[in-house]
């Protein structure tokens, strides 16, 4: 929402605009695009009476700002929708959907055309480093990330299906978002309405080895698929040529095109790097240049950001809160540091999190971290002891912040890599370690 604000605001509109708890960067964002941000949600805000109402999927009925819109009978309409009428309905979309790695999938499209020359317009759900801003206006491509998340109150179809995409990167497809997901079906249900708005000129990109995928190409595509896979699969093939994914190869149906040498880690990422080069090869960027792009790419802010390092320990910022994407962004510090300690320290902080969907996958997550510290806020619903038992003696439940935040400033020794994993602000828990490493070691 706060990108579709900056996009409004592009466009030329005047924009405010009403959340609470709102964080940087999001929030330095807005500030700096002089749009006026209210705290809370006073129908005040509504006076005088705005030409139209952005509603975002986070407010309900019973909200007091939504229930003046409705009884003053102001006109409104969901974000998504906002977007694709005055805005993505005059540009090439291209779409990076699935259960994880949208934002960073996103990112790289958008710098590869950036770097073409290309100057993509972006709606991103993160602050790319190469770009430092989540929106943009930009010319004909529009990079958008796609949200498999209901829309609004008033529609419950997932955000993408308004995108009109014709170009989409699936990456995959798990259950998540079980606050609104019965399970898996409903989810795979969504993601064959996004296959129907995909145009036959288009392209669908999705990695070979998801079945669950498969199953929703199975229930209808009419556009053309390519398939992304380990060498010998696919029509996109790559090799990993380092331990922690940081070097591969890439081949097209058969054709070596040359290594992607950068500075993201983990198998995660190198298959979020060749679907975004297979996506920018139909966008028509040389695929071989979209691979010497890769080199310059920076993550976006909040994946494997590096908040500080003292005394050569380093601490990590990581968006991660999915057992899967917990696994693969350990799994690729793992290659990189090799034998150094790896210090964890989780939030479960999702809807689906709290709901102690993932309790019984959480532990396997986990296990490649040497120490991992669990956080136990007083709203999450369920015990955490048994996700700790499971693990090991190195996982200790933290019920209190300020315990916690010591013992991981006490915890760290010369090396050592603190890596840590909330989609959350965590209490700012990230520069405060950092603090308390320069006051440790002053």
């Amino acid at each position: 929402m706060g990108g579709i604000a900056l996009l409004a605001r592009g466009l030329g509109h005047q924009v405010t605009g009403s959340d609470q708890n709102v964080y940087p960067p999001m929030s330095t964002q807005l500030e700096e695009a002089g749009i006026e941000l209210y705290e809370g949600f006073d129908p005040a805000q509504l006076d005088p009476k705005p030409d139209v109402v952005v509603v975002g999927n986070v407010m309900s009925r019973g909200n007091p700002a939504i229930e003046a819109v409705l009884d003053q009978q102001l006109r409104y309409i969901s974000g998504p929708q906002w977007l694709s009428e005055n805005l993505l309905n005059q540009r090439w979309v291209i779409a990076a959907s699935g259960t994880h790695g949208k934002t960073t999938t996103a990112s790289m499209v958008a710098w590869i055309l950036e770097a073409a020359g290309l100057n993509p317009g972006f709606l991103i759900g993160g602050i790319p480093e190469n770009f430092g801003m989540s929106a943009r206006l930009g010319e004909t491509f529009f990079v958008v990330e796609a949200d498999e998340y209901d829309t609004a109150f008033f529609d419950k179809r997932s955000k993408f299906v308004h995108y009109h995409p014709k170009t989409l990167i699936a990456n995959n497809l798990e259950f998540d978002h079980a606050d609104i997901f019965p399970d898996l079906a409903a989810i795979q249900r969504q993601f064959h309405h996004l296959m129907r708005v995909v145009p036959s000129s288009g392209l669908v990109v999705a990695p070979e080895e998801d079945e669950n995928l498969k199953e929703v190409f199975e229930m209808g595509l009419w556009t053309p698929l390519e398939l992304t896979g380990d060498a010998g699969v696919g029509d996109w093939q790559v090799k990993a040529k380092a331990e922690d994914f940081s070097v591969f190869s890439v081949s097209y149906q058969g054709q070596e095109l040359g290594d992607v040498d950068w500075a993201c880690t983990g198998r995660h990422n190198m298959f979020n790097g060749v679907a975004a080069i297979a996506a920018c090869q139909h966008a028509g960027v040389d695929a071989r240049a979209a691979i010497a792009y890769l080199a310059q790419f920076k993550n976006v802010k909040r994946r494997m950001e590096v908040k500080g390092v003292v005394n050569d320990i380093t601490v990590y910022d990581d968006f991660a809160h999915h057992p899967t994407a917990i696994a693969t962004t350990i799994q690729g510090l793992r290659g990189r540091v090799k034998d150094k300690r790896i210090i964890a320290v989780l939030e479960p902080r999702s809807n689906t999190m709290k709901m102690g969907i993932h309790a019984e996958t959480l532990p396997k997550s986990l296990q490649q971290a040497d120490t991992v510290y669990l956080y136990q806020p007083d709203n999450l619903g369920w015990d955490l002891s048994a996700v700790a038992s499971a693990i090991g003696p190195q996982a200790i439940v933290f019920n209190d912040f300020d315990a916690l935040l010591q013992a991981t400033v006490d915890k760290a020794e010369q090396g050592d890599h603190i890596l840590i994993m909330s989609n959350g602000g965590f209490g700012g828990i990230h520069d405060q370690v950092v603090s308390g490493l320069k006051q440790r070691y002053a």
